[in-house]
């Protein structure tokens, strides 16, 4: 099987700050845009931001002692690049739902994670894996 880049679409209250967000915070070429949604290119994938201003607040799961937001995307990166990314959001004060931690540590499926809302509430994780393998590791 080829892997392609996956495509995800998902609302948002205001395609200027959305955009703003997504070009700068997170450093995304913008693709196709119309009057109600934007392409971005996030790591290689295509991300469609709809304009939707109704939105609510997703509801959240205990994970690894954490309160993780039960409705979430986000994309695995190389080590060096997710310290990389987790640098530059914390130099441009990015407030995060949960901080840049190792989670599981010591464990199958051990991983850097971090968590943080775009401007209309959705949340996105970005997370790395030292070995490739522990991507779908089983639990004890």
């Amino acid at each position: 099987m080829t892997i392609r880049p996956f495509h995800v679409a998902f609302p948002v209250q205001d395609l200027a700050t959305t955009r703003r967000f997504y070009e700068t915070v997170l450093g995304c070429k913008v693709g196709r845009t119309a009057e109600q949604w934007i392409d971005f290119n996030l790591f290689g994938h295509q991300i469609t931001a709809h304009l939707c201003p109704e939105i609510g607040k997703p509801p959240t799961n205990r994970v690894d002692g954490k309160q993780v937001p039960v409705q979430h995307w986000g994309v695995i990166l190389e080590m060096p690049d997710w310290e990389q990314l987790a640098a530059s959001l914390k130099a441009q004060n990015v407030e995060f739902v949960i901080e840049p931690y190792l989670r599981f540590q010591g464990e199958p499926g051990e991983q850097a994670t971090m968590f943080l809302l775009d401007p209309s509430g959705n949340a996105l994780e970005f997370k790395a894996f030292e070995q490739d393998e522990s991507i779908f590791a089983a639990s004890l």
